[in-house]
């Protein structure tokens, strides 16, 4: 009997450590979603540098997916990109930077009070 009602306190203990509270769960959800946006600015950095040809559907799918984020941080350093010529996009550096602080900044204001801060 005894051991009945250890194992049950040892279960709720279990279910009370697997929760997570609504702010790891945000958290969890801002660095995912902003993952895929670096991911997507990332490969378009790497197609560009490389002089991939737009023509193809990756491509074109890529530049038009990352160029949606991308395109805020066009001009800052006066160059636009050039499809089909090797050029080192500075821009989607700076979106990647930029997206990346943000994330961080996001994910530090919703789990500033939680007590499950180091499972995110």
């Amino acid at each position: 009997m005894a051991t009945s009602h250890v194992q049950r306190i040892h279960e709720v203990t279990e279910r009370e450590e697997r929760a997570v509270g609504p702010g790891v769960l945000v958290a969890r959800l801002t660095y995912f979603i902003v993952g895929v946006i670096i991911a997507f600015i990332g490969v378009r950095f790497v197609l560009l540098l490389l002089a991939a040809n737009q023509g193809s559907a990756f491509v074109d799918f890529i530049y038009g997916v990352s160029g949606f984020f991308v395109a805020p941080f066009y001009g800052i350093f006066g160059n636009t990109p050039q499809f089909g010529a090797s050029v080192v996009d500075v821009s989607s550096v700076v979106a990647i930077i930029v997206y990346a602080l943000v994330a961080w900044a996001i994910v530090s204001l919703v789990t500033i009070a939680s007590r499950n801060r180091d499972e995110v």
